[in-house]
């Protein structure tokens, strides 16, 4: 990644990245629930009202796919990432109905070398979804790698 703008020094505790707003629509529920995960509250308006989701809501799929693409484009876009060893928590907090504008809140919890991996360090990061009434839709917690500048070595 040449183009990397932001390194592994880049990211300290307590940073916080805002991605941009985005509006969730009916068509793209469906269409995600249609080939990803089927239940009925996924798929029908009148059988979301009738769950206790209260109304057509996204798969927590779904809304995982969307925390990824606003992560990619607030921060990943631009680092230096080398992947992640997985997530630690997913929770979802509450429904994602179609017509929320949400947006994604990432902060770095914790920042570490990695021995076994001179040149890359491990970020730990909590990340959380809103939508436009300032409700958790989505917590999530996990870690990612990220190369560090001059391979870890001293300048």
């Amino acid at each position: 990644m040449p183009d990397a703008q932001l390194m592994y020094e880049d990211f300290a505790p307590g940073a916080i990245f805002e991605s941009d707003e985005r509006t969730v629509t009916a068509d793209e529920i469906i269409e995600f629930a249609s080939e990803f995960d089927p239940q009925p509250m996924h798929l029908d308006e009148a059988a979301g009202k009738a769950s206790i989701l209260g109304g057509l809501s996204a798969s927590g799929w779904h809304i995982c796919s969307l925390s990824m693409s606003l992560f990619f484009d607030s921060i990943l876009s631009r680092a230096a990432g080398e992947g992640s060893p997985g997530i630690d928590i997913v929770e979802w907090r509450r429904p994602l109905l179609a017509g929320d504008t949400i947006r994604l809140t990432t902060e770095i919890k914790s920042t570490r070398e990695l021995k076994s991996r001179p040149g890359i360090g491990m970020l730990g990061i909590e990340q959380k979804i809103t939508n436009d009434r300032n409700q958790t839709v989505m917590r999530l917690e996990c870690s990612l790698m990220v190369r560090m500048r001059n391979g870890g070595l001293p300048q």
